[in-house]
């Protein structure tokens, strides 16, 4: 899912100059649970209220049980305006008691001490959690989050061009074997229209990342001597990968190589590519007849796992939410609470009907062998993300990596790129609010 990382401004000032208010009370301290007053404001992104939302219903009658006098508001977001909507929230005193954070959005928030600390001991397969999404919630060995759910990225084909163009009846297990079919793909619905047998924009950096991750290389990494963290795309391994990834742009991308992943599904809708690397869930936008979607595609769009260089699965990132209290917030406990039932095993059992990957590796099991969820099902364990580093939200703010991609599809050598970006990096990796 799309996680464009924000920063937020002000957030640790802010949480030193406001003190915490709301709906602080002695009814909120009572020793009972049943004597607990008050409202309980949860922020949720609007997939739970279009996708899941028996679940949400049944954790606030399973948390009322326990806490008859509190209510649960459950207030929906967009991705679009949610973080400028928290952050002017946190600077007053009108603030949710419990936020969902898009696993790369947790960082900033951690940073500026906006979240509370979690116990994870209060929560069902803690010792299961996912390993990717647990160290987004993680910083200095201390959990500020919980992971709520999982996803990856993976191929979305469209079945009756790659039979029709390509004659494969399914879909190619190697790199080799998909880079003939795609050949054959091109010749079939012709470049000269602008179809593109695969789509990969130029200024998608999730994917490229991919390709540094599938030989070995990372963004950066930390240096326990130094006591910091160093970019590292102009290694060999990460060079190797950026310039894999570039030639797949080059060669099947003839559309606009400028752009991001942000339309990728509506190209595949308006069937101008037979297949794109994105979010498990896009195989469903792509044929969301309600939406920008084609429904005519119905029954011809799949997920798939994406095959990598030297015969291996492509590394994919690891895409997600997590739930978290707010600092200030008089009713953290409350906010834990409300969290440990809306993560339960029995609501993950909830979101995994919807075909979303839960957070633990114990559920997940069930979901490797269904169609619809195996492929990212199977890659989200090994998944990569970001550095964990203070600075990241402002690198990824500056689109550092997308601009070095570009110099590259323009012709400037890898090597001058990379070393280009990793000076860039190193500017603004180690400082927080850089």
């Amino acid at each position: 899912m799309k996680r464009k990382l924000i920063a937020a401004v002000g957030v640790a000032a802010m949480m030193v100059s406001v003190a915490a208010c709301g709906s602080d009370s002695d009814d909120n301290k009572a020793a009972d649970p049943k004597d607990r007053k008050g409202t309980l404001t949860v922020w949720l992104m609007n997939d739970a209220q279009s996708t899941w939302p028996e679940v949400v219903k049944d954790a606030n009658k399973e948390f009322n049980k326990k806490f008859p006098g509190v209510k649960v508001n459950v207030q929906y977001q967009t991705w679009a305006d949610k973080t400028k909507k928290l952050d002017a929230a946190l600077s007053g005193d009108k603030f949710p008691d419990v936020v969902e954070l898009g696993n790369t959005e947790t960082m900033t928030y951690i940073l500026g001490g906006a979240l509370g600390e979690i116990d994870e001991k209060k929560y069902d397969n803690s010792d299961t959690w996912i390993k990717g999404l647990k160290d987004t919630c993680t910083y200095e060995g201390k959990l500020y989050c919980v992971p709520y759910y999982a996803g990856a990225r993976v191929g979305v084909y469209n079945a009756e061009m790659f039979e029709k163009g390509a004659g494969a009846k399914e879909f190619p297990a190697t790199e080799d074997e998909l880079k003939t079919a795609l050949g054959k793909i091109e010749k079939k619905y012709g470049k000269d229209k602008g179809f593109s047998s695969l789509y990969l924009p130029g200024k998608y950096w999730y994917a490229a990342m991919s390709y540094v991750a599938a030989y070995g290389g990372k963004i950066a990494e930390y240096d326990e001597g130094a006591k910091e963290w160093k970019a590292t795309l102009s290694t060999p391994e990460a060079q190797k990968g950026i310039q894999h990834y570039v030639d797949l742009v080059n060669d099947y991308n003839n559309a606009d190589k400028t752009k991001d992943e942000q339309d990728h599904a509506n190209v595949m809708a308006n069937e101008k590519t037979a297949l794109i690397y994105g979010n498990a869930w896009e195989a469903g936008s792509v044929v969301d007849g309600e939406g920008n979607g084609n429904a005519e595609l119905k029954g011809k769009i799949f997920p798939i796992s994406m095959p990598g260089p030297e015969g291996k699965p492509l590394p994919t990132f690891i895409g997600g939410s997590d739930l978290a209290t707010i600092a200030k917030s008089d009713q953290q406990d409350l906010g834990e609470e409300w969290i440990s039932v809306y993560t339960s095993e029995k609501s993950q059992e909830g979101l995994m009907k919807e075909n979303t990957l839960p957070n633990n590796t114990k559920q997940l099991q069930p979901l490797k062998e269904k169609p619809a969820t195996a492929p990212a099902a199977n890659a989200v364990e090994g998944a990569w993300f970001t550095p964990i580093a203070p600075g990241w939200a402002a690198i990824e703010k500056s689109e550092i990596i997308e601009l070095m991609l570009l110099d590259i599809i323009k012709g400037k050598s890898v090597a001058e790129a990379t070393k280009k970006a990793d000076e860039e990096i190193n500017k603004l990796i180690n400082t927080e609010g850089a």
